[in-house]
């Protein structure tokens, strides 16, 4: 009896023991996650101020400063398609103070242009949540007489348009170009520019004719009559441009290109932290004033979860490998 009284205690001390170390784990990571944020948060976008990215980036950016009550900036680190800002980022203190809001062009496309990245977009970095989606839509200087998907592509049959400009190589809008392209067979030729500002000051002088923009950047252009939608990217309408026809409806059927924007941390990042931010977003993007900016914007919410987003990474970048080898888009 005194035997087994002996070996239960000695089982009761192992036990503990082991365990002592989970449970110190796990204490430490709810004081950090309880802690967390206690200074400024950066977030880092890979394009110049006023694009799409920059826009969204300072929206949620705000939302997240009230409600976890620390400062939360945005840093434009534009160039080479979003890619040295995500080189940034990942070599980056893995604390939860640096992140970057990306799309897919930085992290799902850009891996299939160049031969060689600084970074893994799958192994360092942990999704946080994918924040919203939106289509692009194809615009037009109002100088151009054409009103209608069909129009744009007769006059580029017929010699009278030759160019539509992009933020840069390998974007969803030169994605959307090239899709257009080879979809109409066309030949628009592409014309990057270094971000989707510097691209829109010349399609609304006319310098370019065409171009596939975000949604929210254009918008305002459009109901000022500086430039003419022609048609949206997705599959329905968009909720912004409710008489906008999608492109698919004007005949090119199934044409479809969204962009997305999400949250990334350093890959080493706690998931506590990681959890805590995801979490703070899905109640940013539930407050009423920001989901009627975002709809005024055109834009969809999503708010996934970590798992969701990382699930939804690693289906995206095979995809879109496929699409750009089809295309034969390069780094320029």
């Amino acid at each position: 009896m005194k035997h087994r009284t002996v070996v239960a205690s000695r089982r009761r001390m192992l036990c503990a023991a082991l365990l002592a170390p989970v449970a110190m784990l796990s204490a430490t990571m709810s004081l950090a996650n309880d802690a967390y944020p206690s200074k400024t948060i950066r977030i880092v976008v890979g394009f110049a101020p006023g694009g799409g990215a920059d826009i969204v980036a300072r929206q949620i950016g705000a939302q997240l400063s009230k409600q976890m009550g620390q400062p939360v900036i945005v840093e434009n680190r534009p160039g080479a398609t979003g890619t040295i800002a995500a080189t940034n980022v990942s070599q980056s203190s893995a604390d939860g103070y640096s992140l970057m809001l990306a799309s897919q062009s930085t992290m799902v496309i850009a891996p299939s242009m160049y031969a060689r990245l600084p970074f893994d977009p799958i192994k360092d970095f942990k999704p946080v949540t994918q924040l919203v989606s939106m289509p692009l839509v194809m615009v037009v200087h109002p100088s151009v007489p054409a009103g209608s998907v069909r129009e744009v592509i007769e006059l580029v049959r017929a010699g009278k348009l030759a160019s539509y400009a992009s933020s840069g190589p390998g974007g969803p809008q030169h994605i959307a170009g090239e899709l257009f392209n080879t979809m109409s067979g066309i030949k628009l030729t592409h014309v990057p520019y270094k971000g989707e500002s510097a691209a829109l000051t010349d399609v609304i002088a006319g310098t370019v004719p065409v171009m596939f923009a975000n949604v929210p950047v254009v918008a305002p252009f459009i109901k000022s009559g500086k430039l003419k939608a022609i048609a949206v990217s997705s599959l329905s309408r968009a909720p912004g441009l409710p008489n906008v026809p999608t492109v698919s409806e004007a005949g090119l059927r199934n044409f479809e290109v969204l962009t997305w924007y999400g949250l990334f941390a350093p890959a080493n990042t706690p998931s506590a932290v990681v959890q805590k931010l995801s979490d703070e977003a899905t109640v940013a993007l539930k407050q009423p004033e920001l989901r009627a900016k975002f709809a005024e914007q055109g834009l969809s919410i999503l708010g996934t979860t970590p798992a969701q987003f990382g699930k939804f990474m690693t289906a995206e970048v095979p995809k879109w490998a496929g699409v750009v080898k089809a295309a034969n888009i390069q780094a320029e």
